[in-house]
C-alpha cells in the first residue's frame, strides 16, 4: 500500500481482510504482478489518474480464480487468468469483474500472464486504433527494448510495416536484432541525425512516443505529411531515486516541447495522446481489442527481470533505472 504519494519509501506491506466477491464479481488469488511506468509516476504523485489518499499501486496481474460471486457465469474456481485493474494490482488477492479478465494460455506461466495485458493493449491501441498502421508504413518505436516496444514491433511487422527502434544504450541493440526490428539506434545528442540515417530515405509515418522533450520534437519534425505521433508516456521526467526532484521536474516541464496547431495544419501532421485508463472505463473495447490480439498469435511475452513480492521496492528501483529490457514482473 502507498499511504501517501510522493516517495517510494512510503510504499509498505500491509495485511487487510478482503470481503467475499459481490454480485457479478470474482476473486483472484494473485500469482504474479507486472510493473508499468504508470506505477512509478503514481507512487511519486505525478500521475493524474492516481487515487487521492492512500492507494494500492498496480495495473496488471495473473493468478487463479478462488471464488465466484453471485451471477457469474462462464468461469470456475481454479481457472488461470490474467487481468487489468485501475490500481490495486500490488496485492495477493483481488476482487474484480470478469470483463477485466482474460484466460491465461495453458502453455503460459503466471509471469507471462502478468507481462501481457497492459503493454500489449497499449501497443495495439497506439498502432491500430490511433496510428491506423498500414502495410509499407515506417514506424519509429521509442524504448524499443521494453515491454510495449517489443509488442509494438511484433504487431507492426505483422501488419507489414518497417520498424525502427530507439534505445537508451548500446547493450540493448542485440535484443532489437533478435526481435526482428528492421533497424535500431541509440538515442543521444545526435538523435536527429541518427534517425535520418535509420530512415534511409523512407517516409516516417508513425511514431510511438514515450520519452518526451527533445526526442519528441525531433521525432515530430522527421515525420512525413499525414504522419501520426502517438504519445503514451513521458519517461524524460523519470529519474532514479526514491522521491522526485521537484526543481528538476519544474525545469523540464517549463521547457517541454510546444507545438503550434497552425503549423500542424500546414504540415499535415498530427499528435495524439492516450492512457490505458481510458480503455479500462470502456470494458467492451477491452474485450474487442484483446480478442484481436489473441488472433494475431504474437508469441510469448519477454520477461527481462523477475523478483519476489518482498523485493517490490528493489524491482521498482531497477525498473526506473532505464536498464531493464522486456517486462519486469514480481512473483507473489
Amino acid at each position: 500500500m502507498q499511504p501517501k504519494a510522493g516517495s517510494l519509501n512510503n510504499l509498505v506491506f500491509t495485511e487487510e481482510t478482503i470481503v467475499e466477491p459481490g454480485g457479478g464479481e470474482v476473486q483472484v488469488d494473485v500469482r504474479a504482478i507486472g510493473l508499468n511506468f504508470a506505477d512509478i509516476f503514481a507512487i511519486a504523485g505525478l500521475y493524474g489518474a492516481t487515487p487521492s489518499g492512500s492507494f494500492v499501486p498496480g495495473l496488471e496481474y495473473s493468478g487463479l480464480i478462488r471464488a465466484l460471486g453471485p451471477g457469474v457465469e462462464g468461469l470456475k474456481v481454479g481457472d488461470r487468468v490474467m487481468g487489468v485493474t485501475r490500481f490495486g494490482g500490488y496485492a495477493s488477492i483481488i476482487n474484480t469483474r470478469p470483463a477485466y479478465l482474460l484466460p491465461l494460455p495453458d502453455n503460459w506461466s503466471f509471469e507471462y500472464g502478468a507481462a501481457y495485458p497492459v503493454q500489449a493493449l497499449t501497443a495495439y491501441y497506439a498502432l491500430f486504433v490511433l496510428g491506423n498502421v498500414k502495410p509499407g508504413y515506417t514506424v519509429l518505436i521509442h524504448s524499443a527494448a521494453g515491454g510495449v516496444g517489443i509488442w509494438a514491433n511484433r504487431m507492426a511487422r505483422a501488419a507489414g510495416a518497417y520498424t525502427i527502434g530507439s534505445v537508451g544504450s548500446d547493450s540493448k541493440l542485440a535484443l532489437l536484432e533478435s526481435e526482428g526490428y528492421d533497424t535500431g539506434f541509440v538515442r543521444g545528442s545526435d538523435f536527429a541525425a541518427n534517425l535520418k540515417e535509420a530512415l534511409r530515405g523512407r517516409e516516417l509515418n508513425i511514431v510511438l512516443e514515450c520519452i518526451g522533450g527533445r526526442v519528441l520534437m525531433d521525432s515530430y519534425k522527421a515525420m512525413a505529411p499525414e504522419g501520426r505521433l502517438i504519445v503514451y508516456g513521458s519517461a524524460h521526467y523519470n529519474k532514479p531515486g526514491d522521491k522526485p526532484n521537484y526543481l528538476r521536474l519544474w525545469w523540464k516541464y517549463r521547457n517541454r516541447p510546444l507545438l503550434d496547431p497552425q503549423r500542424m495544419i500546414e504540415q499535415n501532421k498530427s499528435v495524439m495522446g492516450f492512457n490505458l485508463i481510458y480503455l479500462y472505463e470502456r470494458s467492451e473495447r477491452f474485450a474487442e481489442y484483446s480478442a484481436r490480439l489473441a488472433a494475431m498469435n504474437l508469441g510469448e511475452p519477454m520477461i527481462g527481470h523477475s523478483f519476489e513480492f518482498g523485493e517490490m521496492k528493489e524491482a521498482l528501483r531497477l525498473f526506473q533505472s532505464g536498464k531493464t529490457t522486456g517486462k519486469v514482473v514480481v512473483r507473489v
